[in-house]
């Protein structure tokens, strides 16, 4: 699913300025998919309320959202954690130098990124910095879904809805 932003005439902008674009019909026909699709998981329910706020929602900034997202879905978790954004930081480099800043500004002696990004990463840079870098590949989890065959990596949501307070304990066994 989409959320459909402004950007004409707007050229680039940074991710904390892009505006949701609220006109038309998406948020209702968005809410009406995902009450189509997991309308029978076991714990669609539990989560509906948020589903339709969210929905419902004016919010003005896509960063906004997505931030509502995250911190809902880390509490449905139970993950502890601070949640920085980049904004709050005040770094401008871009790249390597960027990830480099983030992790020196948080005091972090490792970067942990996904094995697809190594050809992406110049390690060197790193390395300079005094920053390891750790490469890892996401574990293909398994859990219940309603249809058919098992479908992976489709999203959070969709194992909080088919799986409820199980959701934390199957991450932690991937």
């Amino acid at each position: 699913m989409t959320v459909p932003v402004w950007k004409k005439g707007l050229g680039l902008q940074r991710i904390d300025e892009v505006k949701i674009c609220h006109e038309g019909r998406w948020a209702h026909k968005h809410l009406e998919s995902l009450k189509s699709a997991y309308g029978k998981a076991p714990y669609f329910r539990e989560h509906l309320n948020f589903v339709e706020a969210m929905f419902a929602s004016r919010i003005e900034n896509l960063v906004d959202l997505n931030m509502e997202i995250i911190r809902y879905l880390v509490g449905q978790l139970q993950i502890e954690t601070k949640l920085v954004s980049l904004a709050e930081l005040g770094i401008q480099e871009k790249g390597d130098q960027l990830l480099i800043q983030i992790c020196k500004k948080l005091g972090a002696s490792h970067f942990l990124a996904q094995h697809a990004a190594k050809k992406y990463l110049n390690e060197g840079l790193f390395q300079e910095a005094g920053i390891e870098i750790k490469y890892f590949k996401l574990p293909s989890l398994i859990y219940p879904q309603l249809w058919g065959s098992f479908i992976p990596n489709l999203s959070t949501f969709d194992l909080l809805f088919n799986c409820g307070p199980k959701a934390r304990d199957i991450l932690l066994e991937g």
